[in-house]
C-alpha cells in the first residue's frame, strides 16, 4: 500500500500494480505544509480523494478519515465516512484507534462501510501520546495494542495498520488475528506494507523517517530540472523551434502592413 494525493500520483501507483492505495491524512504535512495531522479537515480530505479516484482503475482506493471526523459520536462518523464513498469515490475508510473505536468501526461496518483499522502510533493521537514514539514497548501498552487488534477484528475491520510497534509484537500481532496487517516501522512480518510516497520517492525533503527507504530521490531530479530550465530561458536557449508555433508568412505580412 502506498500514499497518493492526487490524480497523476494516483494513476501511476494504480498502473505499476499497487493493490491498495490510501488518501492518507499525511496530506497534511506532506502537501498542505502543516506540522500535524490534526490540521487536515473533512473537506480537505474529500478533495483529494476525488483526485485520486480519477486516476485509478484497479486499486482500491481507502480514505482516511481525519482528526474529530469519527471520534465525537457514531453518528458523526458514520455521515463522514458516507461522504468518503458518496462524494470522495473511495471504497474503504480508516479510523485511528484499539478497543475504544471498535464500536464505532463496527457501525461501520454494519451499514456498509468497509473499515481499516490502524493501532501503534496513531498520528492524529500525537499530543496525547507525547510525540511520534515506537509504542507498545511495556508490557501494558503490548497488551493494549493486542485487545485492540483483537477488538477491530471483530468488530468487521478487513485489515489493521500497526504503525511504529516494534518487530516482535508485531509478529505476534498478526499471529493471532485472522485479518491482514499492513506494517509501517513494524518490521517485516506483517502482511503487508505501508508507506507515504512522497517520503519512499525523496520528494519530502524535511525530514526521513526510519521507517522510510527512498527509492528514488525525486527532490534532487526537481531542482535540477528546474535549474536547467531557468537557465536555457536566461541563455535564450528555451523555447526553440521544436517548442514552438508557426503561422503563414502572407498572414504576418498583412498584418505589418495594417499596424
Amino acid at each position: 500500500m502506498l500514499t497518493a494525493y492526487d490524480y497523476p500520483t494516483a494513476k501511476v501507483l494504480d498502473e505499476a500494480g499497487i493493490p491498495l492505495i490510501l488518501v492518507g491524512d499525511s496530506l497534511g504535512n506532506v502537501v498542505l505544509g502543516y506540522d500535524s495531522t490534526v490540521y487536515v479537515t473533512m473537506d480537505d480530505m474529500i478533495h483529494h480523494c476525488r483526485a485520486v479516484t480519477r486516476g485509478v482503475r484497479n486499486a482500491l482506493v481507502i480514505g482516511d478519515m481525519p482528526f474529530m471526523s469519527y471520534q465525537a459520536n457514531v453518528s458523526d462518523a458514520l455521515r463522514n465516512a458516507g461522504r468518503f464513498l458518496q462524494e470522495g469515490g473511495c471504497q474503504a475508510v480508516k479510523i485511528e484507534g484499539g478497543e475504544h473505536m471498535a464500536e464505532t468501526a463496527h457501525r461501520m461496518v454494519q451499514v456498509g462501510i468497509p473499515v481499516m483499522g490502524h493501532i501503534g502510533l496513531t498520528p492524529q493521537s500525537v499530543n496525547a501520546l507525547g510525540g511520534y514514539k515506537v509504542q507498545g514497548r511495556t508490557l501494558e501498552t503490548a497488551r493494549q495494542l493486542v485487545r485492540g487488534a483483537a477488538a477491530l477484528e471483530q468488530a468487521g475491520c478487513f485489515s489493521i495498520v500497526l504503525e511504529m510497534v516494534p518487530v516482535p509484537l508485531a509478529r505476534l500481532i498478526t499471529e493471532k488475528v485472522g485479518v491482514p496487517t499492513i506494517g509501517i516501522g513494524a518490521g517485516p512480518f506483517c502482511d503487508g506494507q505501508v508507506q507515504v510516497v512522497s517520503d519512499m520517492l525523496g520528494l519530502f525533503t524535511d525530514f526521513v523517517p526510519k521507517h522510510t527507504k527512498q527509492y528514488t530521490h525525486l527532490a534532487q531530479a526537481i531542482r535540477a530540472a528546474v535549474g536547467d530550465y531557468a537557465r536555457e530561458v536566461r541563455e535564450g536557449q528555451f523555447p526553440t523551434e521544436a517548442h514552438s508555433f508557426g503561422m503563414k508568412e502572407e498572414v504576418i505580412e498583412e498584418l505589418k502592413g495594417e499596424l
